[in-house]
């Protein structure tokens, strides 16, 4: 059975609209499905939004208007969001789809079936903020819940709960055995870390709320087996990584799994550090175990840090969200993906700056990428007539270069973009910025000057392996920057039938040499025009 890689992300909540950080998850995961289709690899890429839950059926309330009305509108600024940076996902999870809905209430019953899954009353404070009961654990040093749980009440309640209590030591064993379960690895010891809090006791509070009245909440799924009640987030929200990969909750033995399921399955999924504990990290891999999926079919998890403003989280309340609609706007597409990958390294916080982003797109992209293409075009034309001469002899490029260009070659058929893209994009801009120092160190302007066979036909050396490196750089920039890269391909008049389009970009064509002998290069177009601060 051949296997596709399955990607996913985090869901959306269409509770508000989104910010730079939710820009930020969803290009990480374009450029890792980008990477891995420019490896050969087919990729099955899915996002979407989750709809359903208390806080948006109070919004709507509050704007007077249906829930479903009002998720209709903030999910269409997600997917404008996502054609706009240029995302390009295979399947939309949209959580109120009767496909969604359908395996939702089949997991619920098998558990329920299976007695996993059982009916209690509940006293005690909870958060409406988080929609959660709380305990003790959650409470400070001073004996009071923090600001971060919003309004917290009194209440008693009815509801049902699902058995996580007793899956805690697989969970252990599973994250002991498995030492990439959760990436980076201080994000696996964070994991591991709350697993071992949990008590192997339903009695104190370690079991899972997965329903709420429809007494106070009717924006749900309803519960397959009590119809008064819906279901909570976890089984909802959690679930659309299978339901929309085809899993078939009516088939409890893993291995009989329809087929268009088993190709993708398991998934690498990206969350931000904030959704690891509990739900992805405990919530997530419990409910899999306990539906019957071999520890081997447990998704891997990336976890990345915030872009934060100032050193606090973007968040609606406190009115920091920077609007990546009006950011692409300002600076361009391809000035915003490039920067969201390269200024943060992924697992950790970084600041958001919009001086950031104009520094790194003029050092990085105006004066070293797009220079070195304008430069080269230039001289190609001014002292070769537009064509390029194929060198007769190998071995005249530095070692250094030849050392730096097997490297990075090597990185980008390893998982390395996935883990560190901030590196690769470092160390491909590196090589970008030894050309421009051999252009200066050989002084083409000079060879072209001297009566020398031997210096016209360095010259002409030259500026092919120029031109091959940005043949090259556009191959490795793609994932990131894929309209900049079509640009640089149509500037170098190459592969033209597939202008426009993704497979034009192949890792198996980043072998040195490729351009043939007489190839006409077109005219320099500026690339990356730089950003002038106006005082």
């Amino acid at each position: 059975m051949a296997k596709e890689f399955f990607i996913t992300t985090a869901i959306d909540y269409t509770n508000s609209p989104p910010h730079v950080g939710h820009a930020y998850e969803k290009v990480l995961a374009d450029v890792i499905a980008r990477h891995r289709r420019l490896k050969g690899e087919k990729v099955f890429f899915l996002t979407g939004v989750d709809q359903h839950g208390q806080k948006v059926q109070q919004s709507a309330a509050k704007a007077d208007v249906p829930p479903a009305e009002f998720v209709k509108e903030i999910t269409q600024k997600f997917v404008d969001l996502w054609k706009k940076l240029d995302v390009r996902y295979d399947e939309w999870a949209e959580t109120t789809s009767e496909r969604h809905k359908k395996v939702v209430q089949g997991i619920l019953q098998r558990l329920f079936n299976a007695g996993q899954i059982y009916k209690d009353k509940q006293a005690g404070y909870y958060s409406i903020r988080q929609e959660q009961f709380l305990t003790d654990k959650e409470r400070g040093s001073d004996g009071e819940f923090g600001p971060e749980w919003g309004q917290v009440e009194f209440r008693e309640e009815e509801n049902y709960y699902f058995k996580l209590s007793q899956h805690k030591n697989w969970l252990l064993r599973y994250i002991e055995n498995r030492k990439d379960a959760v990436i980076p690895d201080f994000r696996q010891t964070e994991l591991r870390n709350a697993v071992e809090k949990i008590s192997n006791n339903r009695q104190s509070g370690s079991d899972l709320c997965i329903s709420r009245p429809k007494s106070r909440l009717d924006w749900g799924i309803e519960l397959p087996f009590d119809k008064y009640f819906v279901n909570y987030v976890w089984f909802d929200a959690l679930t659309n990584y299978i339901s929309f990969a085809g899993y078939d909750p009516s088939i409890d033995d893993y291995a009989k799994q329809p087929a268009e399921f088993r190709e993708k399955w398991p998934a690498l999924q990206i969350i931000g550090k904030d959704i690891l504990v509990p739900p992805h990290g405990i919530y997530w891999l419990i409910m899999l175990h306990a539906i019957g999926f071999p520890d081997d079919a447990m998704p891997q998890l990336l976890v990345h840090g915030w872009w934060n403003l100032g050193g606090a989280k973007m968040s609606k309340s406190l009115g920091n969200i920077i609007d990546p609609f009006l950011l692409a706007d300002k600076y361009g597409v391809e000035a915003l993906r490039y920067y969201l990958l390269s200024d943060i390294v992924t697992g950790k916080d970084a600041d958001f700056s919009e001086e950031r982003l104009i520094e790194r797109y003029n050092g990085d992209l105006a004066n070293n990428l797009g220079n070195l293409l304008n430069r080269t075009l230039n001289m190609v034309h001014r002292y070769c007539e537009g064509s390029l001469t194929k060198p007769r002899k190998s071995g005249k490029l530095p070692t250094d270069i030849i050392d730096g260009y097997k490297q990075l070659i090597h990185e980008y058929t390893t998982a390395t973009v996935a883990v560190r893209p901030d590196v690769v994009i470092e160390r491909s801009l590196y090589l970008a910025s030894v050309f421009n120092g051999f252009i200066e160190s050989q002084s083409p302007w000079n060879l072209a000057k001297s009566s020398k066979p031997e210096d016209r036909e360095f010259l002409k050396d030259l500026l092919y392996d120029c031109a091959e490196s940005l043949r090259i750089l556009a191959i490795l920039f793609s994932p990131v920057l894929p309209t900049s890269s079509h640009r640089i391909f149509d500037q170098l008049n190459w592969k033209m039938e597939l202008s426009g389009k993704e497979e034009r970009f192949s890792l198996a064509d980043a072998e040195w040499g490729k351009l043939p002998d007489r190839h006409v290069v077109g005219k320099p177009v500026p690339l990356f025009p730089r950003i002038e601060i106006s005082d």
